[in-house]
């Protein structure tokens, strides 16, 4: 067989190492499906999907259906006879009819190493849970949710300084690799499927803005971890004179205290440390609400903190 005749379907950043790398390597890309161009912003203008963008500029037609079950769309995938769909953080399940429409069937990657992270969060929770590394993996799509037999998968280790922008970043890169590598193998038949042990699934549910709350009675490892995890969504946060403060950067100290958790410690005029339920959480770059995010020499600048002062 020459190459694919491939459907791909994503929509954000995390998706266009992957549709790059199908371009470049020649297979034949059909249409690149994504979601409806959003509304942001004050004024609200629709913004397309970085895939929308990047297909556009690559020449290739895009649909963008509000539902894959939609009768239109369907009647537009149907007589483009595709041997695979090719599926990335696309943000919808998709239904086993649907699935069944290529000859050979639908290829997910999802960034973790399954069954370990199922679902929408799983760079984000890898970094909250303090995991020393994480991957991405290439399954067979069935109707679940990140359930399909494992194809392939690569380990990725997790940097003390990785927030969920940077894994990312290199989790799709190696994510884009790995989707080539498991089509050069499905090419010489020397690709199984394995399925996956039920028994060591985990979840890593969507995140909500209201999730990013700091609970400064947490340990400082853990609220490290936290704050890394959290950006650059939903945001870590914490409250300081009544305001929304945002923390981007923050790194734990050993330093012991018995202050009460959230209590600002004594320091140097440029620091800003505060208790933990267990330790110290040196804040190193912030952004109070309706301000510019800033380091924390220049916020204190700025905005004067005393010790004692109590965030939460």
């Amino acid at each position: 067989m020459s190459n694919y005749r491939i459907i791909f379907m994503g929509t954000p950043d995390f998706a266009v190492p992957t549709l790059r790398r199908l371009h470049e390597e020649q297979h034949d890309i059909l249409t690149v499906v994504t979601q409806p161009d959003r509304p942001k912003g004050r004024g609200r203008r629709l913004i397309p999907p970085p895939v929308k963008e990047v297909a556009t500029a690559m020449g290739y037609p895009v649909l963008q259906p509000s539902k894959v079950k939609e009768p239109w769309f369907v009647e537009k995938i149907m007589p483009m006879d595709p041997d695979l769909f090719v599926v990335v953080a696309y943000g919808r399940l998709l239904p086993g009819s649907f699935l069944s429409i290529p000859h050979l069937g639908a290829i997910n990657i999802h960034a973790s190493l399954l069954p370990k992270y199922r679902g929408p969060a799983p760079i984000q929770w890898a970094i909250i849970n303090g995991e020393d590394e994480t991957g991405v993996t290439t399954i067979w799509m069935d109707e679940g949710l990140d359930t399909g037999d494992i194809l392939l998968s690569a380990r990725v280790p997790i940097r003390p300084e990785d927030t969920t922008g940077s894994l990312s970043q290199r989790l799709a890169e190696e994510g884009g690799q790995l989707l080539i590598e498991t089509l050069a193998m499905l090419k010489s038949d020397d690709l199984a499927g394995k399925a996956q042990d039920k028994s060591r699934a985990t979840y890593a549910p969507l995140l909500k803005k209201e999730d990013g709350r700091i609970d400064w009675s947490k340990d400082g490892k853990f609220l490290d971890s936290f704050v890394r995890g959290m950006n650059p969504w939903p945001g870590a946060f914490t409250f300081l004179s009544g305001k929304r403060l945002k923390v981007l950067k923050a790194k734990a100290l050993q330093n012991p205290t018995r202050e009460k958790p959230g209590t600002v410690l004594e320091g140097f005029p440029d620091d800003l440390n505060v208790a933990t339920g267990q330790g110290t959480l040196a804040l190193h770059e912030v952004q109070l609400e309706s301000a510019k995010r800033l380091p924390i020499k220049d916020f204190l600048r700025g905005f004067s903190v005393s010790p004692g002062t109590l965030l939460g």
